[in-house]
């Protein structure tokens, strides 16, 4: 949980920090590149929860933008959970990779000089790699899963300067497996009934991200130089 708090802490800073070096310019955005670093914290899932820890989340992507504002985009995202060895039966180490390639399709569009929104919906197919101690002393070297994968998103957009802006974001990703002991080699139920298995695993999270605008387009009254 300190951790947690650390990498919340230290998003919220870069990001205020990108408000505060922001310059009086507009980006009329069309084709761009996003990279976005944030902390997963698990959802729903009780079982999940409980035992996982949410360390790191990446995601980088490509969008087009048209002129309505309507973007269409594809990338990977990757999340990695720590079995959290303090709230299983012994102590496991180990944890949860799971990685994933998307489509997108949403709406990006600045609403002032400084300030945008991106807003979007992201499916595709994910595999998720589960290696700890616990499974390989029962002969596997990990567990994979695959399944679909489903995130709606929203970010909050700050432009730099022609061609650059930070984001904001926040993401709620379902990864379409449901989370049970076995999955990280406990052979137990943990007093958690079997309809909690069922639950997709899932995770709130939060981002921080930047964004490079590649035709570095210009909007009227922008004070952008041609």
């Amino acid at each position: 949980m300190k951790n947690a708090k650390n990498w919340r802490h230290w998003i919220l800073v870069a990001f205020s920090i990108s408000i505060l070096d922001v310059s009086a310019q507009s980006i009329d955005p069309d084709d761009s590149f996003t990279i976005e670093l944030g902390l997963p914290n698990a959802f729903v899932n009780k079982l999940y929860k409980t035992i996982m820890q949410g360390l790191v989340c990446v995601a980088p992507s490509y969008q087009y933008t048209l002129k309505n504002g309507l973007s269409f985009g594809t990338g990977l995202h990757y999340t990695y959970y720590n079995v959290n060895q303090f709230r299983v039966p012994t102590k496991i180490y180990g944890g949860i990779h799971t990685g994933a390639v998307f489509l997108k399709i949403g709406h990006e569009k600045f609403w002032t000089e400084r300030i945008g929104t991106d807003i979007g919906f992201r499916f595709g197919y994910l595999q998720s790699i589960t290696k700890t101690d616990a499974l390989q002393q029962q002969g596997l070297r990990f567990r994979r899963t695959e399944a679909i994968f489903l995130e709606p998103t929203i970010a909050f957009v700050i432009s730099s300067d022609v061609n650059s802006s930070y984001r904001l974001s926040v993401g709620y990703p379902i990864y379409g497996w449901g989370f049970k002991p076995w999955t990280i080699g406990v052979n137990s139920s943990m007093g958690y009934d079997v309809s909690e298995y069922k639950k997709a695993s899932s995770s709130l999270t939060i981002s921080f991200g930047y964004t490079f605008y590649f035709n570095g387009k210009k909007s009227q009254g922008g004070g952008f130089e041609d």
